[in-house]
């Protein structure tokens, strides 16, 4: 079990979590269909209880990669940005992919310009719109109805800890 952490202030983050291998693949089709019709978001993408590490750069800032407004990977899992043309992710690598269940009663909307613009949740293309009690902007929550339902807490604004011990970066 591992339990994650403020970096800034040591407040605790979340309860026993249980390490995912990766993230779990979600389709675009998969997205669609688990919408709730009431609030417009998808399933969440880590169930509740546990935790995944995604090795590939989540969130803002983001590289233009073409004229379409398509995503690049088209996984279901991409930030939406209407009206941006083609767009990757340049964020950080290795964030924690945690149910927001597991975190949302320990963190506050942090809300500075549009960073939680969207019409049925965040979007999550903003950065960080998540912040600790002591003000530590360490986590960004997608759940809008054009996207994802994640949320990612920063690796360098977050620290784990195992049964074991402290959980070693790779």
């Amino acid at each position: 079990m591992t339990v994650f952490y403020c970096a800034a202030c040591a407040a605790t983050l979340t309860g026993d979590l249980v390490g995912l291998a990766d993230v779990p693949e979600v389709g675009v089709d998969d997205v669609e269909r688990d919408r709730d019709k009431k609030t417009g978001q998808a399933r969440s993408t880590v169930p509740r209880g546990y935790f995944a590490i995604d090795r590939e750069p989540w969130g803002a800032p983001f590289i233009a990669v073409g004229t379409s407004n398509r995503p690049a990977r088209g996984t279901g899992r991409e930030l939406l940005r209407t009206g941006t043309g083609g767009t990757v992710s340049a964020g950080r690598r290795d964030s924690i992919v945690v149910h927001p269940d597991d975190v949302l009663p320990r963190l506050e909307p942090f809300t500075s310009g549009d960073n939680w613009a969207g019409c049925c949740g965040p979007t999550g293309a903003h950065g960080p719109n998540l912040a600790c009690g002591c003000g530590s902007r360490l986590a960004t929550w997608a759940a809008d109805c054009i996207g994802p339902n994640e949320l990612h807490l920063d690796p360098v604004r977050t620290y784990a800890w195992h049964q074991d011990g402290p959980v070693e970066r790779t």
